[in-house]
């Protein structure tokens, strides 16, 4: 394991992203094609990476010991050499894991893939999401004498597959994912058997692919794209998928379902407005579709007016909301306003960790650092700000006060999601619901635009906001970081440290 310091933080007060998952059955370069995965779903969390790999043994024989490495830092920091990948590429089965932490600390202990020796062999698992009543578990569990080697909630899996009373591997591991509430996508290594699975509501992405005869799953198909891989279909909300010895008939996973089954699932619809690539497919969607759509409904709802001796200039906050400013541009373009899309913004993508000076502004310094003006395209003219959505509301209020010293005439703000006024119990670090600027407002919008010193403020409403995504079948969303309202019980007064020794 490598001792390295986590990453500056990639993004500056927005909603934080919950982990990426990738696992590929069957084929010879497995853990080098689950590297290029992680690689590109980097995006999702920064804070750590993991690989877990194996060799398959056939006939349902014993496996090749499981192998693993981990470390804290970005993917081609913690896999800095040839010799890391050597000593896990002879496996053709392979998890890997980028962690942004949403239960637990950073601490070293809570990297993922976790990996257990237990009655039954060898098991390693990484899980996206958050589950819900893992304190009362996690009870249940150090009442029994379970010893807890972490503070993450995704150790509960292994501690349940490990004490249940089932009689194969396979309904000990159904019988601990029934035991769980909440948001997961799963990876795990049974031997050499692959498992994915995700939870009935399928709050989290998770996707399936093919690779020549091998399979790949992948929280994003923009890590399919990285590995040559052809997407197949999504894994289904409930379903279980087992990769084993038993495909050598038929070719194609063995599949179980999850015990509840809800009336409608509740995809996050935060993965669209901010935590996927646009080049990605989520939830039956391309995302980067869906995101030049709520460009199009925020400028339905919130025009900025602009002709021809007075044209409107759109600029986004890179990169997140490239698209979304795109789709704005040429909504209002179709109802005769001369909208003109511009690059005001330039972004800084090589950050690094910096030292601050003691009496500087941290965060001034962190959004200087990060984005700098293009003065000839703001100064004199009206100047329309996409972004995707304001937390706290500080660095909107910088950023805000940087496109002023540009000396813009007029400056306008729109923001392609509702208001957030409530946290996420199910995997994005939101900060506390007290420090969000719009429940510190109670969601009255002026308030919220002259704290952060725009001339006028638009959110994209909820209404909007859903007519924007597709609701066929049993397709829903969950939109609780904008309502309040969350589809599964959640225990109260949950904190992202409570598990901390």
């Amino acid at each position: 394991m490598i001792n390295s310091t986590p990453p500056f933080p990639e993004e500056i007060d927005k909603p934080r992203s919950n982990c990426a998952l990738v696992g590929v059955y069957g084929d010879s370069a497995a853990s080098t094609l689950t590297y290029y995965g992680l690689h590109a779903l980097q995006h999702r969390g920064q804070e750590a990476s993991g690989i877990v790999s194996c060799t398959r043994s056939g006939n349902g024989a014993p496996a090749s010991k499981l192998r693993i490495f981990k470390g804290p830092g970005l993917v081609t920091e913690v896999f800095s050499n040839q010799e890391i990948l050597e000593n896990l590429l002879s496996g053709d089965i392979a998890i890997g894991h980028n962690r942004y932490s949403t239960t637990g600390s950073d601490n070293l202990e809570n990297i993922q893939p976790f990996m257990v020796n237990y009655r039954d062999g060898q098991l390693a698992v990484a899980h996206n999401g958050n589950l819900t009543n893992t304190r009362s578990l996690r009870k249940a569990l150090q009442d029994e004498g379970t010893i807890f080697q972490t503070s993450t909630d995704t150790e509960v899996f292994l501690h349940l597959t490990a004490r249940s009373r089932a009689e194969t591997p396979e309904d000990r591991i159904m019988d601990a994912l029934n035991t769980v509430r909440g948001a997961y996508s799963l990876v795990m290594l049974h031997g050499d058997t692959l498992i994915a699975a995700r939870d009935p509501h399928g709050f989290r992405p998770l996707c399936l692919g093919r690779r020549g005869d091998a399979w790949v799953v992948a929280s994003e198909t923009c890590a399919l794209d990285i590995m040559q891989a052809e997407y197949v279909r999504d894994v289904e909300p409930g379903e279980v998928l087992f990769f084993d010895h038993r495909m050598e008939g038929s070719g194609e996973p063995v599949q179980r379902r999850l015990d509840l089954t809800p009336e409608r699932y509740h995809h996050c619809i935060f993965e669209y407005i901010y935590f996927s690539r646009p080049d990605s497919r989520i939830f039956g969607e391309n995302v980067d579709k869906i995101r030049r759509r709520l460009g199009k409904a925020l400028a339905e709802e919130h025009p900025v007016e602009g002709d021809q001796d007075d044209p409107v200039f759109i600029m986004a906050v890179p990169d997140s909301s490239n698209t979304a400013a795109v789709g704005f541009v040429r909504s209002s373009g179709k109802r005769g306003i001369d909208a003109r899309f511009e690059i005001g913004l330039i972004r800084n993508h090589y950050i690094g960790r910096t030292f601050i000076q003691p009496g500087q502004e941290k965060r001034e310094v962190k959004v200087r650092m990060k984005f700098n003006t293009v003065k000839g395209v703001i100064e004199g003219r009206k100047v329309v700000i996409i972004d995707d959505s304001i937390v706290r509301g500080t660095t909107s209020r910088l950023l805000i006060n940087l496109i002023r010293e540009a000396n813009p005439r007029e400056l306008h703000v729109r923001i392609s999601s509702p208001p957030i006024v409530s946290g996420c119990p199910y995997g994005m670090d939101f900060p506390n619901r007290a420090e969000l600027i719009a429940h510190q407002n109670g969601g009255d919008v002026e308030k919220i635009r002259q704290e952060i010193g725009a001339d006028t403020l638009g959110y994209l409403s909820v209404e909007k906001l859903l007519s924007t995504v597709s609701h066929e079948g049993k397709c829903g969303y969950c939109t609780g970081c904008f309502t309040g309202e969350y589809p599964v019980p959640v225990e109260e007064n949950m904190r992202k440290d409570e598990h901390e020794a």
